[in-house]
């Protein structure tokens, strides 16, 4: 029974082992393709006087701009920093600037719709100078659909590597979890074998010599 239990404790110390070991190595293949897919856009923060206050106040999460502030793109938390609060708040302030603040990659459509019709019914009413009006904010908001598109574009990469990132974070704690299972299965199983073998020394200490028939 006692042999058993050692050889289950062991069994659990080898497949949590052989557990770490693939997260580990998980985890470190997370880390490289991270580093080499951000390092080969060469991508890099604006140094730290260059970064506006509305840059640094745009949301709660903005701060992050300072503490990455001059660093290459090589991390995951650089990349979702980069995304959600640089490329993010620009897009943004592009379209405050543009005239359709609030407006989204999916939502400037229905503006571009409305100034579509609004040009057609100047058109009719022979209003030249409305037409013309109307016009130049329509090339606005296409300019600014374009901007979004890129924007959209750049910041969903970053963000998947970002994701990337988070399950080779995952991967290593796991890895350090199965690490110290195996490590108190083996001491158990230490344990459990020692103190099997210390009643047998301890009884054949106190077993009394026979005495030579005679």
């Amino acid at each position: 029974m006692r042999l058993r239990t050692d050889l289950v404790l062991l069994a659990g110390a080898v497949l949590l082992l052989v557990v770490g070991l693939v997260m580990s190595g998980q985890a470190a293949f997370a880390s490289t393709y991270v580093r080499d897919q951000l390092s080969a856009q060469r991508i890099a923060f604006p140094a730290a006087e260059k970064i506006t206050e509305a840059e640094k106040s745009w949301k709660p999460g903005s701060k992050c701009l300072v503490e990455f502030a001059g660093q290459s793109l090589t991390a995951g938390r650089q990349a979702e920093c980069y995304a959600n609060y640089f490329i993010a708040e620009h897009m943004a302030a592009s379209a405050t600037n543009a005239g359709f603040a609030g407006e989204t990659y999916g939502s400037i459509s229905t503006p571009q719709a409305a100034l579509r019709a609004e040009i057609a019914a100047a058109k009719e009413k022979k209003d030249d100078a409305g037409a013309a009006a109307a016009q130049k904010k329509l090339d606005a908001a296409t300019a600014l659909r374009e901007t979004f598109f890129k924007g959209e574009m750049l910041r969903s990469a970053l963000l998947t590597v970002y994701g990337f990132s988070v399950l080779g974070n995952v991967a290593e704690t796991a890895a350090t979890v199965s690490y110290a299972g195996a490590a108190f299965f083996l001491l158990i199983a230490a344990f459990a074998f020692l103190r099997a073998r210390v009643p047998s020394v301890e009884v054949q200490r106190r077993e009394p010599a026979r005495v030579p028939a005679r």
